[in-house]
């Protein structure tokens, strides 16, 4: 059952900065499934943490996602390419893959929880 989607809780919405962005990781093994979840406001996003050019995860240093933009407004990085990413929406708008998007993840919040739909393995996807 490796590879069942199950909704999990992933972390509480106080622990993710506002904007802020966090990695979690759902399952156990050597192919943990690796998801990104994204505060903006009161609402949460959730994507896999997979960049869309390479296959590569977004971040190499822990919950190191967002970058803050001349003018205002932050944006999602992959660490590997460059590649920019709206955080509402997973558009890439600059980069080697623009134009495609990060995979979305269902999510919601519950009593200050944020849960996730998500495989246990990396290789559900």
């Amino acid at each position: 059952m490796s590879g069942a989607w199950l909704e999990r809780r992933v972390c509480r919405v106080d622990d993710i900065e506002n904007p802020g962005a966090r990695e979690f990781q759902s399952g156990e093994g050597d192919w943990p499934f690796s998801g990104i979840v994204c505060r903006i406001g009161e609402s949460v996003v959730a994507y896999a943490n997979v960049c869309p050019h390479k296959g590569h995860p977004l971040n190499l240093i822990d919950d190191h996602f967002l970058i803050s933009m001349p003018g205002g407004g932050r944006l999602l990085r992959c660490a590997s390419h460059g590649a920019l990413f709206v955080p509402e929406t997973g558009l890439c708008v600059v980069g080697p893959c623009s134009g495609r998007s990060l995979t979305p993840l269902a999510c919601r919040i519950d009593d200050g929880a944020v849960l996730v739909r998500a495989p246990a393995s990396r290789t559900a996807l």
